[in-house]
């Protein structure tokens, strides 16, 4: 169905098109026949995990940003993901950056945005996500501050949004590393985190996830993470969109780059992470996985769960449970009987 329908969307400009898709996916569980289409059932206990006290059944999630006002959230869950996130969203509204912000690079499958935290705010998410929480997988709230909170007082924002959603979500991924809010990546700091997580830790038990950029040097991202943890983070997803615009020549000069682009770059730097804080907190990898070779690869090389979003946009619906299904197969072609013997099994040898 979507590569019956891929073609028309990409005539209309990017962002449209989403808002479109997401209209078709919130319309669609509402009609039985085509929810019956939509819901993905596969199911195999070697993709199954227990993870920061939450059962996965599978390690293919949704990153943030793809359901900014946790509109989706219910409609994702047919899909066959195993986790599902919601946001980045902020304690008041916001309208994000100028369009246009949202840019196809088809030649590599790839994307470029510069949306800025565009979202309803934190009273619509929470009238959102209440109609449906919990669900029948883990649900994380990506949470950011905004635009026009200074740096000095970001604290509060993060503090604000952890007690309204603190009943509303499995856990929170703390966003500070878009390159679309001004000065958020200055966030990316030991004395910042090492507070932040302290005040969050008064406040709730549920997982703390820190998403780091890309664009950081191994060294630096590898002592963010060791001071996150110290600090009660639980994870690390690694990583965020790119502003490495060497990448790809004609980039903008603004906005994060995902997507296939950025492949190598995540596979980089995650391995440089991993091989040094592997075992001391759970790992998420990110950033250009499209296929389950690479999804292998990540998890053979630490990363107990997944996330993908641009691979969506441009392979559709159905690449979650073929995703899932080509991944169950390579690890039993392997010789696993459960992928917590593949998570960091390169690691290991």
């Amino acid at each position: 169905m979507y590569e019956t329908l891929k073609p028309l969307l990409f005539t209309l400009p990017p962002e449209c098109a989403h808002h479109l898709a997401g209209l078709g996916l919130k319309l669609g569980i509402k009609t039985p026949l085509i929810k019956n289409l939509i819901k993905k059932d596969f199911k195999d206990e070697i993709l199954s995990q227990n993870l920061l006290g939450l059962n996965f059944a599978n390690p293919i999630g949704i990153g943030g940003g793809f359901d900014k006002n946790a509109d989706l959230a219910y409609g994702l869950g047919y899909l066959g993901f195993g986790f599902l996130e919601y946001g980045t969203f902020t304690p008041r509204p916001q309208s994000g950056n100028p369009r246009p912000r949202l840019w196809r690079i088809k030649e590599h499958n790839s994307l470029q945005n510069a949306m800025g935290f565009n979202n309803e705010g934190s009273a619509a998410v929470e009238q959102n996500i209440a109609k449906y929480f919990p669900l029948s997988l883990p649900v994380f709230a990506n949470i950011g501050k905004n635009k026009t909170t200074p740096n000095e007082s970001a604290i509060n924002d993060y503090i604000y949004l952890t007690k309204r959603f603190e009943k509303l979500c499995d856990g929170f991924v703390i966003n500070i590393s878009s390159p679309n809010t001004p000065n958020l990546r200055e966030l990316q700091n030991d004395e910042f985190l090492s507070t932040l997580g302290k005040e969050l830790r008064k406040i709730t038990n549920n997982p703390l996830v820190l998403k780091i950029a890309p664009d950081m040097q191994p060294n630096a991202a590898v002592a963010l993470c060791q001071c996150a943890i110290e600090s009660g983070f639980n994870a690390i997803i690694i990583n965020n969109t790119s502003i490495d615009y060497s990448l790809y020549p004609a980039a903008k000069s603004i906005g994060g780059l995902s997507g296939e682009l950025i492949c190598a770059k995540s596979r980089e730097l995650f391995s440089a992470v991993a091989s040094e804080i592997f075992g001391k907190a759970v790992l998420i990898s990110c950033g250009g996985i499209s296929d389950a070779r690479e999804a292998l690869w990540r998890i053979k090389h630490g990363a107990s769960l997944i996330e993908i979003f641009t691979a969506l946009i441009y392979k559709g619906p159905a690449m979650i449970e073929n995703l899932n299904k080509e991944l169950a197969n390579l690890l039993k072609i392997e010789g696993f009987e459960n992928i917590n013997e593949a998570v960091g099994s390169a690691l290991k040898k």
